[in-house]
C-alpha cells in the first residue's frame, strides 16, 4: 500500500539571532511523515525538538531548507487550519468553563452555535471529559486540563496534531493513563501526530516512528520504525521488543552526545 506523505522536511537549518550572538538550533534536518503516523521527537534539553515542531506549525521560520505540510508551505497549512497544536501548558482561559474553552477556535472560525455544541460534545467524549462541560480550569486536575487542551485542538477536526510535551509536568501514574488514552484517541481518529517528549518509555509506547535528535545544533541521529503491535497495553513495556527499541533510542542519544 502506498503511504500518503503529510510532512516533508529537506535540509532544514535554523539559526536564531540573539543579543549574545547567533544560536544554531537545527542543522541539516531531513524527515518524512506519512498520513496516520505517530511520530515522537526525543533528545536532550535544548536540542531543537520544540523548534522543529514550531517550524512545522509556522511559529518559527527556518534559515534554510524546505518544509511542506500537506504539500504546501507551513504558512499555507496554518491558514488552511490543517493542524491543531497542544502546548506544554494547557493554556485554558480561567474565566471560561471547559466547554467554552474547547469551542473557542470554533467561535473564531465562525461555526454556527449548533455546530459548536455538536463538536464540543464529540471531542469531550473522545477525551473522556463528558460531564465536566461547566467546570472551570481551576476545578480540574492537571491531567484533566491537558485533556481539555487536547479537545480544543481536536475541535475543528484537523488531520494533524502537533503536541509539545503535553504530559511532561504530570506525575507518572497520570502520565501513564493519559498515554493510554492518547493512543486510543489516535487509533480511533487516524490523525497524524507529531509529539515532543523527554521520556524514552513514552516515546516508545506511543509511536510508530521515533526521531532521535542530537544536542544543539539539533540533527536527526536516528529514525526508528516501531515493530510494536497497534494494541499496546501498558504491560507491553516489559516485552523484549519494547526493551530493544528503548535501548536503540538510548544508543542514539549517546551517539548524538559523542558527536558534539
Amino acid at each position: 500500500m502506498v503511504q500518503s506523505e503529510v510532512i516533508n522536511v529537506s535540509n532544514l537549518d535554523l539559526t536564531f539571532e540573539t543579543g549574545d550572538g547567533p544560536v544554531h538550533a537545527l542543522k541539516n534536518v531531513d524527515l518524512k511523515v506519512n498520513k496516520g503516523d505517530f511520530v515522537s521527537f526525543i533528545g536532550p534539553s535544548g536540542c531543537g525538538k520544540t523548534t522543529l515542531l514550531r517550524v512545522l506549525a509556522d511559529l518559527d521560520e527556518p534559515t534554510a531548507g524546505e518544509v511542506t505540510v500537506n504539500g504546501v508551505s507551513p504558512r499555507e497549512a496554518r491558514e488552511a487550519r490543517a493542524y491543531g497544536y497542544v502546548f506544554q501548558a494547557a493554556g485554558l482561559y480561567p474565566w471560561r468553563n471547559v466547554a467554552a474553552n474547547v469551542k473557542l477556535p470554533l467561535e473564531i472560525m465562525g461555526y454556527s452555535k449548533e455546530e459548536q455544541l455538536k463538536r464540543v460534545k464529540k471531542v469531550l467524549d473522545l477525551v473522556e471529559l463528558t460531564g465536566f462541560e461547566n467546570k472551570y480550569p481551576w476545578q480540574l486536575s492537571g491531567g484533566m486540563q491537558q485533556r481539555a487542551s487536547i479537545a480544543r485542538a481536536l475541535a475543528f477536526d484537523a488531520d494533524i496534531l502537533f503536541m509539545d510535551e503535553p504530559f511532561g509536568a504530570l506525575d507518572e501514574i497520570v502520565r501513564d493513563h493519559l498515554n493510554k488514552q492518547l493512543l486510543e484517541l489516535w487509533k480511533s481518529t487516524n490523525k497524524t501526530i507529531c509529539f515532543v517528549t523527554h521520556s524514552i518509555p513514552e516515546a516508545v509506547y506511543l509511536s510508530t516512528k521515533i526521531v532521535v535528535m542530537s544536542p544543539r545544533p539539533g540533527r536527526i541521529v536516528d529514525i526508528i520504525d516501531s515493530n510494536l503491535p497497534s494494541d499496546r497495553p501498558l504491560e507491553i513495556r516489559d516485552s523484549k521488543d519494547f526493551i530493544e527499541i528503548s535501548q536503540r533510542v538510548r544508543e542514539g542519544l549517546r551517539a548524538g552526545h559523542s558527536d558534539e
